[in-house]
């Protein structure tokens, strides 16, 4: 089976809090490769709590975005109508919970012929959880559509493509 992880298609990322003109734009293709994609589609969902300015990404990161329960923190509707199960709600950038379900379902399940990333942001959270799933599942092929992606700053985004392309994930429609 094939998986589509999309990452943080969030209204807070979208055009909320942390929004860009470019996060914006990837919608409509999103919601176009979801509704092709023949395989298993799961999303990922950035979740803070009313104490985030107090972690260390809310130190660093000083915006209060994603908070559970907020219209921010939802996955954008025309998306969230396509999800078939639960997000995997993520406190941090890269998922454990994640990687730990594809190892599982490769394990006990049946093989993953395939797992392809797409969502926001191509230089944070899709690269995390990219990386992630590299490092459980090494000899699954891993794909990024750059197109279904957005960075914090297109030159982000681009200096994202290249890192996860060096680390053998490949990169398409770039």
């Amino acid at each position: 089976m094939k998986f589509l992880i999309v990452v943080d298609m969030q209204n807070d990322f979208i055009d909320g809090a942390l929004g860009t003109k470019e996060a914006v734009a990837i919608v409509p293709a999103v919601k176009k490769k979801i509704e092709g994609f023949d395989g298993r589609v799961i999303f990922t969902r950035d979740t803070h709590e009313a104490d985030y300015l107090s972690t260390q990404e809310g130190k660093n990161l000083p915006v209060e975005h994603c908070i559970k329960g907020t219209d921010g923190w939802q996955i954008r509707a025309e998306l969230d109508a396509l999800r078939k199960e639960e997000p995997v709600d993520k406190p941090t950038f890269g998922s454990v919970a994640l990687g730990q379900l594809l190892k599982a379902y490769d394990t006990y399940e049946e093989k993953i012929e395939s797992i392809t990333f797409i969502g926001l942001c191509t230089d944070i959270c899709v690269i995390s959880n990219a990386m992630t799933a590299k490092a459980y599942l090494p000899e699954t092929p891993i794909f990024v559509d750059a197109a279904c992606c957005a960075g914090v700053t297109p030159e982000s985004h681009e200096r994202a493509l290249d890192a996860m392309a060096v680390c053998q994930i490949k990169v398409l429609n770039r």
